[in-house]
């Protein structure tokens, strides 16, 4: 830590300044929520004082203590330094609005499926308001599950994932908001444990870097459990299985949602067969895809 910037830092304005040079200086990676290096320095900065993003703005003047300055300054270190993502320096991440604490047993949220979601997955789910039954597979943090109990408010949602680490992050977050009685954990290896129950719904973000990529990955992404990123040698590997078993857990009519993070051409390369639509993300139509029970293999 820089004992001159200690002695030069004064206002939320001077910290923020200071943090989006050191990030652009350093060309740490934004993969996790934030465009650049200064909504990464805001985000940091205004999130670690417990302050409101939206009016960052209004805090620039404000004068900060000894102990808060030298917070922020460790906390810009470790981005720096370490290549740690600001989630995991804050242990806070949001998504769609939402709150989720975040450590390094899982990945920071960033599904593109969670814009879907919000929208209530329209037109596709012809009665958002009914008594829907949602799986979502690999969930990580609980945070898809999590949004589809706030957002299909009559829906029982099951969340499934192979890791207890992330599970334990997920109980957490579905403590945090009040799903003890929505939504339940589960541990299994994707439909292993939840059978025979069928959904009206199945949501999966799975893990589809290839393990070529897994290798060129920025250093940020280090940081979090390969389990929920590597997907084998063309990244397939769990969508193969996903593919392959998710009609038997369908209801009739049922949605399969799937984020393959713009795998598109190899997905098509290997699945071409199987009727699908691409959803529109701010992402682009490469990101999800979506699937009708009758029409799986």
């Amino acid at each position: 830590m820089s004992i001159d910037a200690q002695a030069n830092l004064r206002t939320l304005r001077d910290v923020l300044r200071f943090a989006v040079t050191r990030f652009s200086e350093a060309g740490v990676f934004f993969g996790h929520g934030q465009a650049d290096a200064f909504d990464e320095a805001a985000f940091l900065v205004m999130r670690s004082l417990r302050l409101p993003l939206e009016r960052l703005d209004v805090f620039l003047g404000a004068y900060l203590t000894h102990g808060e300055i030298n917070t922020l300054l460790q906390q810009i270190d470790l981005r720096v330094k370490k290549r740690l993502p600001a989630a995991y320096i804050l242990k806070e991440a949001w998504l769609q609005g939402l709150k989720f604490y975040v450590d390094e047993r899982v990945i920071v949220p960033r599904s593109f499926i969670g814009e879907l979601l919000r929208d209530q997955l329209q037109p596709w789910i012809a009665d958002p308001d009914g008594a829907l039954d949602v799986l979502d597979l690999c969930t990580g943090s609980g945070c898809l599950a999590v949004l589809a109990a706030e957002v299909f408010a009559a829906a029982r949602i099951d969340a499934v994932d192979l890791s207890a680490d992330a599970l334990a992050v997920a109980q957490k977050n579905v403590e945090d908001y009040q799903l003890q009685g929505r939504v339940r954990l589960v541990q299994s290896d994707l439909f292993a444990a939840v059978a025979p129950r069928r959904y009206d719904l199945i949501v999966c973000n799975p893990p589809y870097v290839p393990d070529a990529s897994m290798q060129r990955l920025p250093q940020e992404y280090q940081h979090e459990p390969d389990l929920a990123l590597a997907g084998g040698s063309d990244g397939m590997k769990v969508i193969k299985r996903l593919l392959r078993e998710a009609r038997g857990h369908l209801k009739r009519g049922g949605l399969l949602v799937v984020e393959v993070g713009g795998e598109r051409a190899t997905v098509e390369k290997h699945f071409g067969a199987i009727p699908m639509t691409w959803l529109t993300t701010t992402a682009g139509d490469d990101m999800v895809f979506l699937c009708r029970q009758d029409e799986l293999p």
